[in-house]
Formats: C-alpha cells, structure tokens, sequence
C-alpha cells in the first residue's frame, strides 16, 4: 500500500514563495492499494493535480472518502478531472450533516450550483455514486477495508482507517483533542473527564497499531491557547495520540495557511531532537511525499 500527500494545508490554500517546499493545497491523500486500487481522502484543492495523474490510467476508478465538508476539504472537488469524464466511476463517501439535515450529495451538488460554479452536478460524465456513512461502518473496497470513527470538530467529521493486506493507515481528518470545560473542583469535572477519555481511547482503539498515522497539527502549543474551539490540533497533542494509538509512524499535516516553509522545518528539527527511544517515526507532510506501508 503506498500513501502519496496532494495537499497538506487547512483553512485555505496558500500557494507563494514562502510555502514551494511544503506546498499551498489543502488536504488530499491519495491511497493505491496492493491490487492498484485508488482511495482518496478529501477533496481540498490537492484533489485537481490527484485527478490530472489519475488520469494517466483512464477509465478511472476511485473511492473519494471525505471526512467532513468544510469549504478547505471539498473545494477542488469540482476540479477533479475524472468527473468530466465518460467512463470514469467515482464512489464519494461521507457523512450526513445532522444540523441543516442534509446528506452528502447534496451538500456537494449545491458547490456546484450556477451561482458558485458554471458546471452543475448533473452534468458530470462519470458514473458517480454517493454513499452516507454511519459512524462505525466498515466498507469493503477493492483488496481494502475502510473503517470511521468520529472525530471532534465543528461539525460531523470522521476519521478513516485504510487497511489492506496487513499495512494499515489512519487519517484524522481535522480534530481537536476534547478540553475538560469544568474547573477541577466542579463537581462535574470527574465525570467530563471521563467522557473525553472515552472518546480519545475510541479513536486510538481505531488507529490501534497502524503503520502511518496521519494526524491533524495545524497550530503550536502557544498558539493554541487562542484557538481553543476552532477544532485543530498541534504537533503535540497529535504525537501524544499516536503514542497512544501504538503507531509505527505519524506524519503531521494540515498546516496553518501562516506558516512558512522555514517554520516547518524548524518544527521538525525540534521534534528530531525532542524525540523519544520508542517513538514512532514522524514526517511533516509535504506535497509529493509517498510513504510505502
């Protein structure tokens, strides 16, 4: 299994000088399993350059798994060649807005209304099939197993577990770890705590093990005491989770559209130096890294 980054930033694409090495798309993994099947995660703008190499192997044939629908993980969607194309077969995969009461194709297919962009949804060539997930649904794909687990972020978003042939991958997709709300001596602070704990032993129960977890590190620590909410989390928090979670290795992504390429690197360097014997390998992610499982 080979893991290959498209896009790597959160919140909106920033393409200039200061980000040419890391790269200015937003989020797009591309998955080719053992047999060559195609899975990709999120649609961000990192979706378009993933469709023009997709097409080196026309009829295409993909799954497309989004973990939620904020604009920075669906909008090169409507850029993604092998829409356009008669013979194309896309599976889209997501989950159901349970807010607006709004499932997936329909979120999507209203991106491409007239009045944000001039091909509608029913002009796409390719047979496209959307499925709403469940939280906890397996899906069999190919020689792959894709598993979900839900996330915390500001609205329904599922972190995905790509299993195949004994090498694993998980994506976070973006998520905040839960915060206790409560002081220490309210006396609900015991029984939220526990219920964060729940939900980050779910996630890591789900990663449990992987060869490659990819997790959401969009800010530092001292950033992150302004940020509290926003649904992201850092470079500490996401190598915490994937001590937890047993990983053999972590790749940090979703970089704040702010940070240069020079910051990034000097964030690596700490990490190198700060690391612990038996932690996993970690990686910042940049456009253009494969990572073979």
């Amino acid at each position: 299994m080979k893991v290959r980054f498209w896009g790597v930033r959160g919140s909106i694409a920033s393409p200039g000088p200061d980000t040419v090495r890391y790269g200015g798309n937003t989020t797009c993994i591309q998955v080719t399993t053992d047999s060559g099947a195609e899975i990709v995660l999120d649609g961000g703008t990192g979706i378009r350059p993933a469709g023009l190499s997709l097409m080196n192997a026309h009829p295409v044939k993909c799954a497309v798994c989004i973990t939620h629908t904020h604009w920075d993980h669906i909008q090169g969607l409507p850029f993604f060649t092998p829409l356009f194309v008669p013979g194309s077969s896309v599976d889209i995969y997501g989950a159901f807005d349970p807010v607006y009461q709004k499932d997936l194709k329909s979120i999507l297919s209203q991106q491409m209304e007239y009045c944000y962009f001039p091909v509608r949804e029913l002009e796409l060539k390719a047979d496209v099939r959307y499925h709403t997930l469940r939280e906890g649904q397996v899906i069999e794909y190919a020689d792959a197993t894709i598993s979900n687990v839900l996330m915390n972020h500001p609205v329904m978003t599922y972190g995905y577990r790509v299993d195949c042939n004994g090498k694993s991958m998980f994506f976070s997709g973006d998520h905040e770890p839960p915060y206790n709300i409560y002081s220490e001596d309210d006396t609900f602070y015991g029984e939220y705590k526990q219920l964060m704990d729940d939900k980050e032993s779910g996630i890591c129960n789900l990663a449990r093990g992987v060869d490659l977890f990819v997790i959401d590190a969009q800010y530092t620590e001292p950033e992150m005491v302004n940020r509290r909410g926003w649904g992201h989390g850092t470079f500490s928090s996401g190598l915490a989770m994937a001590r937890r979670a047993e990983a053999k290795a972590v790749c940090f992504t979703h970089h704040d559209p702010t940070r240069t390429d020079d910051q990034l690197d000097r964030i690596a360097d700490k990490l190198s130096r700060q690391a612990r014997a038996h932690d996993p390998d970690m990686y910042i992610a940049h456009e253009g890294l494969e990572i073979d499982l």
